[in-house]
């Protein structure tokens, strides 16, 4: 699937600093005059919000893993229809908080889900959209959830067993290798954020660069 814009996800288990990277980046490519859009998975349209609620909600845990997949690939298919797909065609830098990865690694490999019927579904539901590069912030399980957890609430994801998140992170790093040219995996156990978001724009600025986006001063 062509577009005019570039796509870039932020990857990562519970608590590996998705959020903050995300923004530091798209206000790092603000201030250089790129015209930057955000995305986030679950949640990122007023539809997602909906979906959001169901799928982090305490007291849905008799929710089978088919079940929270199939909404995170509804989530999905709304965010790429309302925001990512509009954005790139206008030529814009879209920065977004999980994509496809994320049902690969947590509930394939997390839940033990059939992960080419995940794949399946994950290309009706994005219409075959591939990010031109996906980050991948690497963090020791335990320390993430840690983090998220001692920040707010647990969601119902965060809540899971150690071994699930073992599962995910080990997904993540396998997803990584088969896909080198795609994934760039930055480490962010006991490192500052600022240390982290040095890393992530030194990766990013090459692809934009690459792709030819243009910027406000160009």
């Amino acid at each position: 699937m062509s577009s005019k814009g570039v796509f870039i996800t932020i990857e990562g288990p519970d608590g590996a600093g998705k959020t903050t990277q995300a923004q530091l980046l798209a206000e790092h490519l603000s201030s250089l005059g790129y015209d930057v859009v955000r995305a986030r998975e679950p949640g990122g349209t007023p539809i997602g919000m909906h979906i959001r609620d169901i799928i982090l909600d305490l007291k849905a845990s008799a929710m089978s893993p088919m079940a929270e997949f199939l909404l995170y690939a509804a989530d999905r298919a709304q965010d790429v229809n309302e925001v990512i797909l509009p954005a790139l065609k206008a030529g814009r830098v879209v920065i977004g908080e999980r994509f496809t990865d994320s049902s690969i690694a947590y509930q394939g490999y997390g839940l033990g889900l059939s992960i080419e019927d995940i794949r399946t579904v994950n290309r009706i539901a994005t219409g075959g959209l591939v990010p031109d590069l996906t980050i991948l912030l690497d963090i020791d399980p335990r320390i993430g959830v840690g983090r998220a957890a001692s920040s707010r609430q647990a969601d119902r994801i965060e809540l899971r067993r150690a071994e699930f998140h073992e599962a995910v992170r080990h997904a993540y790093l396998r997803q990584a290798e088969s896909e080198p040219d795609r994934f760039r995996v930055i480490a962010a156990t006991a490192r500052s954020v600022q240390e982290i978001h040095c890393e992530v724009v030194s990766v990013v600025l090459p692809v934009i660069a690459q792709r030819g986006v243009a910027n406000g001063g160009s």
